[in-house]
């Protein structure tokens, strides 16, 4: 009956998301606890799993589709103010008495408009749409009786399907068999948390022996129960009913989509969620509409015009009703009143010549502007897409604007969001440098002892003295090799411990052809750098580990593994060789590892410091490694306490940390390493440069906090020289708000939030933007994702905000792609600045999605981040070009676009409504009405377009070498509304001069044979002359740049004005359409008269030379930071151009060691388990004899250790927050300006931070 019941429910719930389709696209992004309380999926039952509607394969980004895709778009199109108001426009033109103009005249553009903007919307959905069919056209393996290829949008809910090595995992699936040994499989999960280590999943045991008998997979009909759809990537709950029992599934036994599997042959599983409900889909959020804020803008200054529009028609009204009752009725019967106007009602006459003047008037705001906006966007697309020095051609992969509609957004950023893992590294880990026995070994020096820098072209050490050795790798100081042949032990016990001391797996398939399982790159790249010079690693059993040393194979007794942990820092095996001595290896963070030393290496450990330290000041990761040899009873004392321990109940792991401590004691010191997270080209001069245009940059990655910290080093993010690093690591809200205060109060220097003076500059500090500039010291803050996730919280959110607004650094560490999606909409909401994404994994599509501009770097972990990006190249430091280049001038060119556009249709309008007074509020026209129609779309739209694509203030060099100059975009100073008045006052003073001049002189001047020059033709040319050459000459003076294509459009323009003016006036045109054609022959005998010309001579001067004397006196009395670089520029223009010259600083910088923190806990568990080891016979292993007291010992540590996830908290820095170990020494500077660049811009003609 409860089954019932409930499938009554369900079936009310399937009926309700049929009757209520749009809930569908809006359901996917919560957890869908609004639609299942839970899931119930049965393996091989499709007619049971279908009673539930659960979500298919099929995914979509895509917005439109045939039937949605016009209602969509138009509606979408006509939240463009403009838009309505041209339809309204179109519509009165159609009432035949109060249309002045024919209706075509609108309706054509509008329609124009409409269709490019629509045309150009339908590409970029098609190819979204194309990707999404991409992917769900993918092939998988699913079990119908047999295994059948299938597509990915036909898998549903329940299938069993099989994954091969290196394929994507098709959905959310349960794993349930593998070819590793106990249900084992590795997978890669860079495109969900950014980290391409391996992860190790286990399915259940009772599953796991169905193995990969298909007929036992086919006859599983086990049901799973879990949670509902939701976006929690680290967790899942949840339980499978079979043959009668129970068994609890949680995260370890999921195979997400997303992942890929790796060095598992293949696995099989059970789909769970499907498509767009499957964890990766609900963390990718909604594509939305993006606008930029010039559009926003322009939205609202179009409403303003139409309310100036307005006005300006009530006033014309009311001196129609006032003329029509005043003076008009002795003219009636030379210009009687319409048959409309009935009982001669003057205010309806006036009530029609509103809506008359409306439609005249209308071109303050032309159709065209919006043709002319979309093609100088388009234009600008395309100078990205051709841009040479955004190609990179390892890859062949050019820069790409995937949008058409935020060019100019790249010209005000102020905030960039960006991923680590392939966005700023390389995601390669290289064996560097290395110090033993107090020598560093890695550099390379000349014949006169000079260091040399190494290149590519740099000789690599021979390795061909190692079958064995990785032919990838590449190291160059050939000293280490001749140490290693010389057996110096030193040396040799140093590539012995990292040889040994890991959790890496081997696989060799053909003989010598090794393969690393590691599952952090830290452990690979050490362990690979011990293989290339003598100590291959090269089997292991849960008792054994093989080397060859020196050619030579040598088996050690693996007996104890201490594994690592985030508190310990460090891991350690013990180990017993041929010769029967016991020795523990121990590798670990250097400050742990120098704390456990024997007071005999106080001398040794002074000279290694050096070293880490000059390592670190190189950026690298270190690793500090030490040995001891143990005496045989000494030793098994202790383990038969270790074991002891292992088998209590109570307090197990603190007392198995406790003998853990006891045994890593008078270490010997034998070196350390120097691992380098190899970031991308150009990424700490990038971001250097970036800092210098006051861009704050927060990187947001799914990496662990030491990982992260590393690169922020290695970027320049993060300096010793900074006043203090916060690291914000609270469990609880509590702890959280109270890290997050004490933060706030360190920085503004309060010590009692309660105080009266506390209180009172809190106030007046409060807001952010002005306390933001006076903040001189530096801060950074790190906070990690379970901090986070409170932190969002709307109690703590607004002042997670203000803390890191008052950083100049701020890193998000383990956070889930949701949260980096709230942490971009918390900035975008709340400081109402511009945001940009940049990431290239799928784990940052939702916040590319989010942000106002996302970019993609197509990488090395997929090409999801790309196809939703509006934005893409292949390398972080082409953001620098595509912000300070190419942003920077599509927001210079289309702001002087829309001043000069909204001027000159200001001018040519005006003139309306000063003749007005003149013509009896009659709604007559100055011009005749082929020049109305031809002014915007001939006369002046291709030299405005010509300024707006190829207009430049500086040069590219000098918008590198001077990044203050982006200051001015996210200030928006070029064009604001302060600047939309300023253009407006300026068209309508020259609107009146073009009136009144012309008005002025005809009333009194005659032709040179004694004729009267005022008839209104002569006029309507005179004026319509002076507006031309008047707006011409004025785009001269508004454009710095002049190229082939300025020239040509604007005497061009000129030119051809003439040319259809004395065509349109000409007699054969008025032969054959004489009612459409009535100013025959006039421009001839006007523009034939010299008073003519004089008057538009002296019209234009009148008109131009207020501004030009205006901007003499700017540019002398109060230059801008483009003045003077434009001042500069003009006095070298006839010197060689120099590069920018960037210097690359190196930091001294405390020691790091990243190794702790990017390895897992639990490996060492698992290894001694012997779950994952599979026999092979590729690499013989020589066997000796094992104590059975070793044997039983690694049993018992089998139960006795188990897993922690527990995250590092140093116990030193348990206040309200952590601060960084800093050194002594300043890190060598070459700044002059601000202190908080080590990654500066010289040039002998400015400052190093970028100003003039």
């Amino acid at each position: 009956m409860l089954r019932e019941c409930q499938w009554r429910k369900e079936m009310a719930e399937k009926w309700s998301w049929m009757l209520a389709p749009w809930t569908r696209c809006w359901s996917w992004r919560g957890n869908g606890v609004g639609q299942e309380d839970d899931r119930h999926v049965r393996a091989n039952d499709r007619e049971y799993n279908d009673k539930f509607s659960y979500a298919d394969n099929h995914i979509k980004t895509s917005k439109y589709n045939v039937i949605t895709f016009l209602p969509m778009n138009l509606f979408e199109q006509f939240q463009r103010v403009a838009n309505a108001y041209f339809l309204v426009l179109v519509i009165l033109q159609v009432i035949p008495e109060i249309s002045s103009l024919p209706w075509v005249t609108t309706t054509v553009p509008l329609v124009l408009v409409l269709v490019i903007t629509a045309v150009k919307d339908a590409t970029d959905d098609y190819f979204r749409y194309k990707s999404d069919q991409q992917v769900n056209n993918r092939q998988s393996l699913v079990l119908r009786g047999s295994l059948q290829n299938e597509k990915w949008m036909h898998v549903r809910v329940g299938d069993i399907i099989k994954l091969e090595n290196n394929q994507f995992v098709a959905a959310d699936i349960l794993l349930l068999s593998s070819s590793e040994p106990h249900g084992l499989c590795y997978i890669e999960t860079a495109e969900l948390d950014g980290e391409t280590n391996l992860k190790v999943r286990q399915a259940l045991t009772v599953t796991s022996d169905l193995d990969a008998d298909i007929a036992k997979l086919a006859d599983f009909n086990g049901e799973v129960i879990c949670e509902p759809p939701n976006n929690k990537l680290d967790k899942f709950k949840g339980t499978l009913y079979w043959r009668g029992n129970k068994y609890p599934l949680d995260n370890e036994k999921m195979l997400l989509r997303g992942c890929v599997l790796r060095n598992t042959d293949w696995c099989f599983g059970m789909v769970i969620f499907a498509g767009l409900q499957t964890k990766l889909m609900q963390n990718c959020g909604r594509t939305t509409l993006k606008r930029t804020s010039i559009d926003k803008l322009m939205n609202t200054l179009v409403l303003w015009i139409f309310g100036f529009l307005v006005c300006m028609g009530v006033i014309l009204a009311i001196g129609n009703t006032i003329w029509e009752q005043k003076v008009g009725r002795s003219f009636r019967d030379y210009l009687p009143w319409d048959s409309t106007i009935s009982n001669n009602n003057a205010v309806f006459s006036g009530f029609l010549t509103f809506w008359s003047y409306i439609i005249i008037l209308n071109t303050v705001v032309p159709i065209s502007l919006y043709v002319s906006v979309e093609v100088i966007r388009l234009g600008h697309s395309y100078f990205i897409n051709w841009d040479r020095k955004m190609y990179y051609g390892p890859k062949d992969t050019p820069a790409e604007a995937r949008t058409t509609t935020l060019n100019e957004e790249l010209g005000q950023v102020e905030f960039i969001f960006s991923d680590k893992t392939g966005t700023l590294t390389q995601n390669i880990m290289v064996f560097n440098k290395c110090s033993i026995n107090g020598k560093t070994y890695g550099d390379v020096y000349d014949e006169f002892g000079h260091k040399v820098e190494i290149t590519e072209k740099t000789t690599c050490v021979d390795f061909s003295f190692n079958h064995l050795s990785d032919g990838k790798f590449r190291f160059h100081d050939s000293s280490l090799v001749e140490a290693i042949k010389m057996e110096e032990p030193s040396v040799q016990e140093f590539f012995r411990l990292l040889a040994l001391c890991h959790t890496v797996m081997s696989e060799e398939k053909n003989e010598g052809d090794l393969v690393y399982q590691a599952q952090s790159p830290d452990e690979g790249a050490l362990v690979s750098a011990a293989r290339n010079f003598g100590f291959v690693f090269r089997s292991r059993t849960p008792e054994t580990i093989t080397l060859y040393e020196m050619g030579a194979a040598v088996t050690y007794q693996l007996l104890v593994i201490l594994d690592f942990s985030n508190v310990r820092k460090r891991m350690s095996v013990i180990v017993r060789n041929p010769a029967g001595q016991i020795k523990l290896y121990c590798k670990g963070a250097d400050t742990i590892i120098f704390d456990r030393l024997d007071p005999s290496n106080e001398d040794l450990m002074d000279t290694t410091s050096e070293h880490l330290n000059e390592f670190a000041g190189e950026g690298l990761r270190t690793l500090a490694l030490a040995y001891k040899v143990l005496d045989r009873g000494l030793f098994e004392e202790w383990m038969r306490r270790l074991l002891l321990a292992s088998t209590v109940m109570e307090n197990r792991e603190e007392g198995l940390a406790a003998l853990y401590e006891e045994i890593e004691t008078g270490l010997m010191l034998l070196g350390a390493t120097a691992v380098e997270d190899k970031l991308q080209e150009g990424v700490p001069e990038t971001i250097a440069c970036l800092s210098l245009a006051n861009i704050k940059i927060w990187v947001l990655t799914g990496d662990k906090l030491e990982t992260a910290m590393n690169i922020g080093y290695s970027c320049n993010m993060l300096r010793d020289d900074m006043d203090e690093v916060f690291i914000i690591s609270g469990h609880t809200a509590g702890e959280v708000q109270e890290q997050l205060r004490s933060a706030r109060e360190h920085i503004l220097g309060l010590s009692r939030v309660g105080s009266d003076v506390g209180l009172e500059k809190t106030e007046m500090l409060s807001d952010d933007s002005v306390f933001e500039e006076t903040i001189i010291a530096e801060y950074a803050l790190i906070i990690n994702g379970h901090s986070l996730a409170h932190a969002l919280e709307p109690e703590l959110e607004q002042m997670l905000l203000e803390t890191a607004c008052l950083c100049k650094t701020v890193i998000c560490c383990r956070v889930t792609p949701m949260q980096k999606a709230q942490v971009v909409q918390l900035v975008k909401t709340n400081k109402m600045a511009v945001t940009l994404a940049i990431g290239d994994g799928a784990n940052d599509v939702s916040m590319i999605k989010t942000a106002h501009i996302g970019v993609g770097i197509s990488g090395q972990e997929g090409m999801q981040a790309v196809l939703a990006s509006d934005y893409s190249f292949a390398q972080f430091r082409f953001l620098q070009r595509l912000l300070l280049v190419h942003g920077r001038w599509s927001y210079f060119r289309m702001c002087n676009f829309l001043f000069y556009f909204f001027y000159k249709n200001f001018a040519f309008t005006l003139v309306h409504f000063w003749f007005g007074f003149f013509c009896a509020f009659s709604a007559q026209t100055v011009y005749d009405q082929w020049f109305i129609t031809l002014f915007n779309i001939v006369y002046t739209s291709l030299p405005v377009l010509a300024m707006g694509l190829f207009d430049q203030d500086v040069n590219e060099a000098n918008s590198h070498r001077y990044p203050s100059l982006y200051r001015s975009g996210q200030l928006h100073l070029l064009f604001n509304k302060r600047q939309f008045f300023l253009c407006t006052f300026q068209g309508i003073m020259t609107s009146f001069l073009l009136f009144f001049i012309p008005y002025g002189a005809s009333s009194l001047g005659v032709r040179d044979d004694g004729l009267d020059i005022s008839d209104y033709q002569s006029f309507a040319i005179t004026i319509a002359t002076s507006l031309v050459i008047v707006v011409s000459v004025q785009i001269g003076l508004d454009t710095y740049y002049w190229t082939a294509v300025n020239h040509l459009f604007v005497w061009g323009s000129l030119a051809t004005y003439f040319a259809i003016l004395l065509a349109l006036q000409s007699d054969g045109l008025y032969l054959i359409f004489p009612s459409q054609f009535r100013f025959i022959g006039s421009a001839r005998s006007c523009l034939a008269q010299w008073s003519v010309w004089l008057v538009t001579l002296l019209t234009t001067v009148m008109c131009v030379m207020p501004g030009i004397a205006v901007r003499f006196l700017k540019s002398e009395l109060r230059p801008t930071v483009t003045d003077k670089v434009r001042s500069l520029q003009k006095a070298i223009s006839k010197q060689s151009p120099r590069e920018l010259n960037l210097r690359r600083v190196r930091r001294t910088s405390s020691r790091r060691s990243a190794y702790a923190f990017s390895h897992q806990q639990g490996y060492g568990e698992l290894i001694t388990s012997g779950k994952n080891m599979k026999v092979s016979t590729a690499a013989p292993s020589p066997s000796i004899h094992s104590p059975g007291w070793v044997q039983n010992g690694t049993g018992l540590l089998e139960n006795g250790m188990k897993r922690k996830d527990a995250c590092f908290v140093p116990s030193e820095h348990s206040g309200t927050w952590e601060g960084m170990e800093r050194t002594e020494q300043v890190p060598e500077t070459i700044c002059s300006g601000s202190k908080g660049t080590q990654q500066t811009l010289i040039d002998s003609r400015g400052n190093s931070n970028g100003d003039i």
